[in-house]
């Protein structure tokens, strides 16, 4: 039975929210097991942030397409798949759920709920780094739903899992992460003056994928 779009969208802001307290929460325990290391800490935060998005798109993927990711969703909107009200609910919906999930992470290390981050994030290679992240995301999941579908959950998990180590901004790739991380002035922090710059590369590269998509899998 389809899904109704109450479900759908609380399937996105339940999903995106448990997202960002894996993302935010295990750099927060990165930066406290890590001792400094720059290095282990960065793998520490990786592995739980591919783990969880293979767990959420197996879990909440039948329900609502499990996009937790703006970009995601205009893609999907852009090919069709979507009717421009469901895209700016789920687009909502993913804003409020990473907001409410770094909050959640905020609360279980017992750090101030609201804070700014100041770790600076900006610059060409970041941004071509931002853009190259999301065109290979958006990327991974066209191809896989064109002609395996089922292997979706486990290619975002791994893609995302690699890029955090391949892309020099660690690979957000995903516009309502980067809302929710400039809340956050802890490890995975982005400074409230880089979003903008980060969103629009991540949309440069969402449009990219879709187009060539488009020409790689017709049907």
């Amino acid at each position: 039975m389809k899904s109704s779009l109450a479900q759908r969208t609380a399937a996105e802001c339940l999903g995106t929210a448990f997202l960002l307290a894996a993302v935010v929460g295990s750099g927060i325990m990165a930066a406290k097991l890590a001792g400094g290391n720059g290095a282990l800490a960065l793998l520490c935060n990786t592995l739980p942030t591919g783990a969880i998005l293979t767990v959420l798109i197996l879990t909440l993927g039948p329900i609502s397409g499990a996009h937790f990711n703006p970009a995601v969703s205009l893609a999907a909107a852009l090919r069709g798949e979507m009717t421009a009200n469901s895209t700016v609910i789920y687009i909502g919906a993913q804003l409020i759920g990473g907001i409410l999930g770094v909050w959640a992470a905020h609360l279980m290390f017992e750090l101030p709920l609201w804070q700014i981050s100041v770790t600076t994030r900006t610059g060409p290679g970041q941004w071509l780094a931002e853009a190259i992240a999301t065109f290979g995301l958006l990327l991974a999941i066209l191809g896989c739903s064109a002609r395996s579908p089922t292997a979706v959950p486990y290619a975002v998990g791994l893609y995302i899992t690699s890029a955090y180590w391949f892309t020099a901004s660690t690979s957000f790739a995903n516009p309502a992460v980067t809302v929710a991380r400039a809340l956050s002035d802890t490890f995975t922090g982005i400074a409230p003056a880089g979003v903008v710059a980060f969103v629009a590369a991540q949309l440069v590269g969402m449009l990219g994928a879709v187009a060539l998509g488009r020409w790689f899998w017709r049907d």
